[in-house]
């Protein structure tokens, strides 16, 4: 089958491609298409504004996490039912977790779909015909389709672009002016009903524009290829234990997992989802996943909520597997303080203090070997955690060199800021057994 596909690249980040990303997807649905996106890397916030836009999961197609295999078969699999497949790119085109690789180049390259470039040429008119000559033929592997100018005003400032498009060989495909209402809301104000609503408005408003000022059917008439079909191999490994009965985190505080996680836990078994915010008690389980989010912006909802970490002490101390990741960990912890210092007690597992104050980005890929099982994922916090807990084994970065990231352990609970992707394990389950960690 032939359908249209492609990939959103910038040449930086910064470029528009989720502002584009996100009304073109919104405008596809509303005239009825039937519309799949995607997204490179581990970003797990913009698949969220995806899916609000698209009406459908987005699905992260990464190198570093997962093998090539696993992204062509995802690819495969979320592409057969759909009309368009649009795929947004991370950072630059050509960024990657070491050179190119993992880069959204590296996926178009690896998927063979075609390019549309977003690029904002301030200060710059022809000169941009040597930059869109680098991107076209710096690696036989990627064919851009063309190329979409951001905050370029005036018809004037565009014929020089188009100028240095015709003589590079490569279609312009638009202009999109400056638009200050088209601003983002912010990516770290939580997922709640009042967001929700302010992220459609969002999605609507962008799509009107995208729509004013882009020509959608020329950019899906160029991006017509053959899907890749894999051979009809379930994605996740094949399973045949005992069915897992799982609980997911899923509420205001605690929004960030990968969609093909989930889908893995329900190939194994069932999965219920539940709120420490707003439930009392545990689901029966027996494994209990909380993933990372916004806990700090819930605090005096979590704190006040003495029966659910009750109920999580109780399941943590009787053997219970249960996973915590970021917002998750820093819910097991003995407290969260605030931005100024204030301090809200929390389900106490671990015996340390996070806090959000003197807030300081850290992320990037960690990888590490447990019980035999090689694990990947990725880093992303302004918070901080102090304590006495010591960590249980040393995890890496995408290089391959130490990180002070911790993993720690009590009886049956592991948590750790390093947002795990399991999609493609054997048996995540084995990392809990009673075995040496290293």
């Amino acid at each position: 089958m032939t359908k249209s596909q492609f990939l959103i690249g910038a040449s930086s980040s910064g470029s528009g491609k989720t502002t584009l990303t996100i009304g073109l997807l919104r405008a596809l649905k509303n005239r009825g298409v039937q519309v799949q996106p995607f997204k490179c890397g581990p970003d797990y916030i913009d698949t969220k504004f995806h899916e609000l836009a698209a009406g459908k999961p987005s699905i992260n197609l990464d190198l570093f996490l997962s093998s090539q295999e696993h992204v062509k078969q995802l690819y495969s699999t979320y592409t057969s039912s759909c009309d368009v497949a649009l795929t947004e790119g991370v950072m630059g085109l050509f960024d990657g977790y070491h050179k190119w690789q993992g880069s959204g180049a590296h996926i178009a390259g690896l998927l063979d779909i075609p390019v549309i470039l977003v690029l904002t040429p301030q200060s710059m008119a022809y000169s941009v015909a040597p930059i869109l000559y680098g991107f076209k033929n710096f690696h036989k592997d990627i064919s851009i389709a063309g190329v979409i100018f951001n905050m370029v005003n005036s018809d004037s400032h565009y014929r020089f672009l188009q100028d240095a498009c015709n003589d590079v060989g490569i279609p312009a495909l638009g202009r999109l002016p400056k638009n200050n209402d088209l601003e983002i809301p912010s990516r770290h104000l939580g997922l709640n009903i009042d967001r929700n609503l302010l992220l459609d408005e969002f999605a609507e408003k962008a799509a009107g524009f995208m729509e004013q000022h882009l020509p959608i059917d020329e950019i899906l008439e160029r991006t017509i290829k053959s899907t890749i079909t894999q051979d009809p191999v379930f994605r996740h490994k094949p399973f045949h234990g005992k069915p897992l009965i799982s609980a997911v985190a899923s509420d205001e505080a605690f929004t960030f997992y990968y969609h093909e996680n989930i889908e893995y836990l329900k190939n194994r078994g069932t999965v219920t989802f539940f709120s420490p915010m707003h439930d009392k008690e545990l689901p029966d389980a027996d494994f209990v996943y909380l993933p990372g989010g916004y806990p700090e912006l819930y605090l005096d909802k979590l704190s006040e909520n003495k029966s659910m970490q009750e109920s999580i002490r109780r399941y943590v101390e009787q053997g219970g597997r249960l996973l915590a990741e970021c917002g998750g960990m820093m819910y097991l912890s003995s407290c969260i303080a605030d931005k100024t210092g204030k301090e809200y007690p929390m389900a106490g597992i671990f015996k340390q203090k996070a806090s959000m104050e003197g807030m300081k980005l850290t992320l990037g890929y960690r990888q590490f070997t447990s019980n035999g099982i090689c694990v990947k994922g990725h880093e992303f916090h302004y918070s901080s955690v102090s304590g006495d807990e010591a960590s249980i084994l040393t995890q890496y970065n995408a290089r391959e060199i130490p990180v002070d990231t911790k993993l720690l352990r009590y009886k049956n609970t592991i948590a750790g800021y390093t947002h795990i992707y399991w999609a493609e394990m054997d048996d995540l389950m084995g990392l809990f057994n009673q075995e040496k960690h290293h």
